[in-house]
């Protein structure tokens, strides 16, 4: 199951969740003013953290591809990396909590958290233990410098 289900796939299957908790659970409904500015906003710094990910690691050169670490050809610890370890999962848990504002079902949050501990457990931590031994005491000193989502 580690590194085997890309994370694009993972976040739609959480997205879905999302969906079909706040259409079968209504009674965790909320609204306040500003929600769907609120939302959008969350998607649009979503979208830019994303983005400057993706162009940090095509500038240094570098694989994209997260079901294949070991593929890494050099460490990006500058730019947006320099805040968090993971911005592209960072990106997309802002879109997941984006849709959760959106569809106004606070139950919404267990599902995001869920989220973040599917990607810790299946994807960060066996992610880690790859670059670990492939960048050696940089990777260490970034991980004590960097954390793992902001």
């Amino acid at each position: 199951m580690e590194l085997k289900v890309p994370p694009a796939l993972v976040f739609l299957c959480f997205g879905l969740m999302m969906y079909l908790l706040a259409e079968f659970l209504p009674m965790g409904y909320f609204d306040f003013y500003g929600r769907m500015l609120f939302a959008k906003i969350l998607v649009g710094i979503g979208i830019v953290i994303a983005l400057l990910a993706l162009f940090q690691f095509k500038r240094a050169n570098t694989t994209i591809d997260p079901t294949k670490p070991d593929k890494a050809s050099n460490l990006v610890v500058g730019g947006i990396f320099k805040f968090s370890r993971n911005p592209m999962y960072l990106a997309l848990l802002l879109l997941l909590l984006a849709l959760g504002v959106f569809l106004g079902n606070a139950f919404n949050t267990l599902i995001a958290a869920g989220f973040v501990g599917y990607m810790n457990r299946f994807q960060i931590i066996p992610e880690e233990r790859i670059l670990l031994d492939k960048f050696g005491r940089s990777f260490k000193d970034y991980c004590i410098l960097t954390r793992r989502w902001f």
